[in-house]
């Protein structure tokens, strides 16, 4: 078995659309939760999101102007994102098998502008209206697959599309991969571009979203007063790579991945399931792949959407995969309260917070919490980043169906 660690990483946030800006906001306990002007909201009960900004494909060198009209926003962020990653890594890989060197980037969602502005067209002009590119734009696994055309990696390359855990599942499965031996390095992660009035209005009427008004009262993890989550957007990839290929070449290594848990609740379509068992399940399953105890958790970053249910319902599951005593005493935070949810791109970002925890020896906050909740009484490191000696840390996330996914870190 190999050891697989992580040498190149690159985000696109509401936080800040690079690594440094991204952690100095993070560090900062610094939201980017702000009134929705992607499209007018007016008539909409959802006013904030975390929108990205300041964010052009064109001027990064992604894309050429007339490729925008042919990429749809989640995969434009992943393509910045994956750029971003294959930089900081310091090589390009070529010196690889290009089937040995995978692409495996999901998306909970997709095209969904595509998909809303192309309908309108066919309502407003009929069938010939609808673009050419509609379907490839459209499809879930087209970050994945123009990431691949980019670099030209012919590895595994595929799509995971597990709603939240999507991008956790992306990286346990490049993991595995490099683990057991079939790539050598892989571009992981997970991309979302769904802030649209059709995505929002569907979250709302079911009761997801928080209808604060408040951008410092909207995502507000572990506060007994949440009442929902913020939509958020934007891209997480990351560089994972065999250690003795990126000791050879002379890389940086941000972190080390020592194991990966996947289960499912088998419960219900939105909520977690109210016993916890599957989700400490996925824990325990990557600490032990580790070779780790619980006693050897120094930090949990919580999937902690700010909905009623998912923190109640996590921090069970915290308190069964760590033991209650060894629970209330680890640091468990939640990035979404800056970022918001970033849905099929959460994962990744928190990975790579979670990689960026333990390089530094610092834990992010969860920010805006004010009214504690005894139903989540874990310590949630509330408002201010702490520093702390950290050595192994969980990032975990729970999606819609019942998908759990849990990524276990060490310092390298």
């Amino acid at each position: 078995m190999r050891r697989v660690v992580i040498t190149g990483m690159g985000v696109i946030s509401p936080v800040g659309n690079d690594i440094a800006s991204f952690w100095d906001s993070l560090t900062a306990g610094r939201h980017g939760i702000r009134p929705i002007d992607r499209f007018d909201a007016a008539e909409s009960d959802v006013k904030l999101a975390g929108q990205v900004r300041n964010f052009d494909p064109v001027a990064l060198g992604v894309l050429e102007k007339k490729e925008l009209r042919r990429t749809d926003r989640y995969c434009q962020y992943a393509l910045a994102a994956a750029k971003q990653a294959l930089e900081d890594c310091g090589s390009d890989l070529k010196d690889l098998d290009p089937y040995r060197v995978g692409v495996i980037v999901g998306s909970g969602i997709g095209g969904m502008e595509t998909f809303e502005e192309e309908c309108r067209k066919f309502d407003a002009k009929g069938a010939k209206r609808v673009s050419v590119f509609f379907i490839p734009m459209m499809i879930s696994n087209m970050a994945s697959g123009n990431i691949s055309i980019s670099t030209g990696f012919k590895g595994v390359n595929f799509a995971p599309v597990t709603a939240c855990a999507t991008s956790s599942h992306a990286i346990g499965e490049a993991f595995h991969n490099i683990k057991n031996g079939y790539l050598d390095a892989c571009v992981a992660g997970g991309a979302e571009g769904a802030l649209t009035p059709l995505a929002v209005a569907g979250f709302n009427n079911m009761g997801a979203l928080s209808r604060s008004e408040d951008p410092d009262r909207a995502s507000i993890p572990f506060d007994k007063e949440r009442n929902g989550f913020v939509m958020g957007e934007g891209a997480g990839i990351l560089i994972l790579e065999e250690l003795e290929h990126a000791k050879a070449r002379g890389a940086k290594v941000y972190a080390e991945i020592v194991g990966y848990g996947a289960t499912g609740d088998a419960y219900h379509i939105t909520s977690p399931a109210p016993n916890g068992e599957a989700a400490a399940k996925a824990m325990q399953l990557a600490y032990e792949e580790a070779g780790l105890t619980a006693d050897d958790i120094d930090y949990v970053n919580a999937h902690g959407t700010s909905t009623p249910l998912n923190e109640q319902y996590e921090t069970i599951a915290i308190k069964l995969a760590l033991g209650e005593e060894k629970a209330k005493a680890t640091p468990v935070s939640s990035t979404k309260s800056m970022t918001g949810h970033m849905l099929g791109a959460a994962g990744a970002v928190e990975a790579i917070a979670t990689a960026l925890a333990l390089r530094d020896g610092i834990i992010p906050p969860t920010v805006g919490y004010c009214v504690p909740d005894e139903l989540c009484d874990l310590d949630c490191v509330p408002n201010a980043a702490r520093k702390a000696e950290l050595h192994a840390a969980l990032s975990n996330s729970l999606g819609f169906g019942g998908h759990n996914a849990a990524l276990c870190l060490k310092r390298f």
